[in-house]
């Protein structure tokens, strides 16, 4: 049987890091086994869902090489989640209940204060046709519940192994609001048989929905996927990554600079066996990462690390890759001396204006009669990396200064800045004329 994965986000907000990590887990399981990626965009919320939050979704998936092979909206299959309760209803398996909720919160707490889980009683089940007519009369529509087997329900998860869940202790779900909405829960398992997924790849919070789902699989009679459920993302406190912290939506990393590549293997590799380290793409690292490496512990996101793997993707990007980004000042040969020194890509424009630009760095007094000797003794074109200690060694034994104090002010009037390339691969990029400019 061929592999069907989904991502299935809610169009509600904008994706951040940790929505990240399933939605590149189900993309590297359908490359590492040949399978098709669905994007299900969850819009069922109509009060919170957008479309400018779906199309901002599917902008940052792209932006992370992420092509699913085929996109649906929840808010367009209504005649499927429909079909699913009246099959339900016949069944049996899907009951009127009228509490509201002050009253249902009364119940909870009664039973709390027995010592009791607050479990609902299923006191629905009991209502006569005549009390439902009453309640309808009062003007109460009813939510509707799944009744649960309250059974062991047993899976083989991908990640974390052999997993029991025990529907007896837990209460029936709601499926559908009293105001005819539907929930996640029955469209999850209604899209997922209809689209025939195969595993379901996603957060280890929804481990305790897998039960439920597996029930109404069952219930509908539809095949039971394989599920897998990863550890989350959070920050160095142990705290969720919320899609509300802008500082970690894709968008925001996206313009801070950082590259898609860095955003994806911090999102997938964190929390796994692999080391977090840079891969040429998405189809190498599938090829490494198996959903048996991912961690049962925590996957704590550290920006730092996000920093670092950033700057070492830049440092061994090849001038192919890069040059469509690139200034016109830097070609291969300036590519390959810069791009050592970058911790965004961005920081190549800076470096760019140091190559072709008009730079002026004013001189210390003490050090504008040495510069003055350091232009007279510029050697002649043409340049290459040996130009550099030839002329420092004339400049030494003229002006017998060494080190710092040699070295310090040439730095600052080439290039305007403290530290950077070595200026005996930089100079040749410079030239005589921009030196000699920058010296006077």
């Amino acid at each position: 049987m061929s592999t069907i994965v989904r991502y299935a986000p809610s169009p509600t907000g904008r994706l951040h890091l940790g929505n990240a990590r399933p939605a590149l887990l189900n993309w590297l399981y359908a490359i590492r086994t040949g399978g098709t990626y669905i994007l299900r965009l969850d819009d069922t919320d109509t009060a919170r869902s957008t479309d400018q939050f779906a199309r901002a979704i599917e902008a940052d998936l792209d932006c992370l090489g992420v092509r699913p092979d085929l996109e649906v909206r929840q808010s367009d299959r209504m005649a499927l989640y429909d079909a699913a309760r009246d099959r339900l209803i016949a069944a049996g398996r899907l009951y009127p209940a009228y509490e509201t909720e002050d009253e249902l919160e009364i119940k909870r707490g009664r039973a709390r204060l027995l010592g009791k889980p607050p479990i609902y009683d299923r006191a629905a089940l009991a209502l006569t046709d005549e009390q439902k007519r009453r309640y309808e009369a009062e003007g109460r529509q009813p939510h509707w519940r799944f009744k649960l087997d309250g059974r062991p329900v047993e899976f083989n998860d991908l990640i974390k192994g052999p997993q029991t869940v025990n529907t007896a202790s837990m209460s029936d779900p709601v499926l559908i609001r009293a105001d005819g909405s539907y929930l996640y829960t029955l469209c999850s398992v209604v899209d997922d048989i209809d689209l025939g997924v195969t595993q379901v790849i996603r957060g280890e919070d929804h481990v305790s929905n897998t039960g439920t789902q597996i029930e109404i699989f069952e219930a509908l009679g539809g095949r039971v996927p394989e599920f897998a459920h990863h550890n989350l993302l959070t920050g160095a406190e142990g705290e969720g990554l919320s899609k509300r912290l802008g500082s970690l939506s894709l968008g925001e990393l996206r313009e801070a600079g950082y590259e898609a590549m860095a955003v994806a293997l911090v999102a997938t590799l964190t929390g796994s066996s692999l080391p977090v380290e840079p891969y040429p793409d998405l189809a190498a690292l599938a090829a490494r990462l198996d959903l048996t490496m991912i961690s049962h512990g925590s996957a704590r996101f550290d920006p730092a690390e996000l920093d670092s793997l950033n700057a070492r993707i830049l440092h061994a990007m090849p001038y192919e890759t890069a040059r469509p980004r690139l200034p016109r000042a830097i070609g291969a040969a300036a590519w390959d001396i810069l791009r050592a020194n970058l911790q965004k890509f961005s920081d190549i424009e800076l470096w760019a204006a140091v190559i072709e630009g008009d730079l002026r760095h004013p001189a210390a007094p003490d050090d504008r009669a040495f510069l003055a000797e350091a232009s007279e003794l510029l050697p002649p074109e043409p340049w290459d990396e040996t130009t550099w200690a030839k002329w420092t060694a004339a400049l030494k034994e003229k002006s017998g200064r060494k080190g710092r104090a040699l070295f310090h002010p040439l730095r600052l009037a080439l290039t305007g800045r403290e530290d950077g390339p070595e200026l005996k691969s930089l100079l040749p990029l410079l030239g005589r004329r921009a030196c000699r400019d920058r010296l006077s």
